[in-house]
């Protein structure tokens, strides 16, 4: 993969997209841009039970939900990436067996079939397939809230849903333009409420301008 450039918030990766990103932007690509462009977030009480369950499954071992295979192995805080896509990230677990590699992936809330966790779970086994010779058959979304372990089967669709969720995130970055607010249900449970003002009107054209990237100017004499 031909490297990028450096993207903005503080990013080592030069061109590489986070995992979480992907899931970002499946639920709201203001949101995405919010994190992955401007380095904004703020934390509520939903996003700190998810920080505080994504600790404890790096961190100890142990509280990892799920039974794990006879013989198999269990790692925790698995840096990954994919040099065909462009992507990095760090799965919560990772289930090794003689015959499969799957991600597992924790989620604080229900699970939703075929939602935003499925894209980054889907891409967190994509990265290990190709990282490693074993099979990546599907992922796994364990739901704190229903205890429960959900598979996200890699189809072509699933797997093209990856593709191009990767494809609008980077095109977002190289932009470096902050989509338009939707002010729907999603907003309601959304951490950077605050930060994005879904409820103000929709700024005019020359508004809008204002907050365009342009080049740097030049002093003359």
């Amino acid at each position: 993969m031909t490297e990028g450039p450096r993207w903005p918030g503080g990013d080592v990766h030069a061109g590489r997209i986070a995992l979480s990103a992907l899931e970002h932007h499946a639920y709201c690509a203001r949101q995405a841009a919010l994190i992955h462009l401007d380095g904004v977030f703020t934390d509520n009480v939903d996003t700190a039970r998810g920080n505080v369950a994504h600790a404890n499954v790096h961190t100890d071992p142990a509280r990892h939900r799920g039974a794990l295979p006879a013989g198999g192995r269990l790692l925790t805080g698995v840096h990954v990436w994919s040099n065909r896509l462009g992507l990095y990230g760090v799965c919560d677990a990772v289930q090794i067996t003689r015959t499969s590699v799957i991600p597992v992936e924790h989620k604080v809330g229900r699970y939703v079939p075929g939602g935003p966790a499925d894209i980054q779970a889907a891409a967190q086994a994509l990265c290990l397939a190709e990282m490693q010779p074993l099979p990546v058959p599907h992922a796994v979304i364990y739901s704190y809230a229903e205890r429960r372990r959900h598979t996200v089967d890699l189809t072509d669709e699933m797997v093209r849903r990856v593709e191009e969720t990767t494809r609008q995130v980077r095109a977002m970055l190289a932009t470096a333009r902050l989509p338009p607010a939707v002010a729907d249900r999603r907003c309601r449970g959304c951490s950077l409420n605050a930060d994005c003002l879904p409820e103000l009107d929709p700024p005019t054209a020359a508004l809008a301008d204002l907050f365009a990237p342009r080049p740097l100017g030049t002093w003359d004499g």
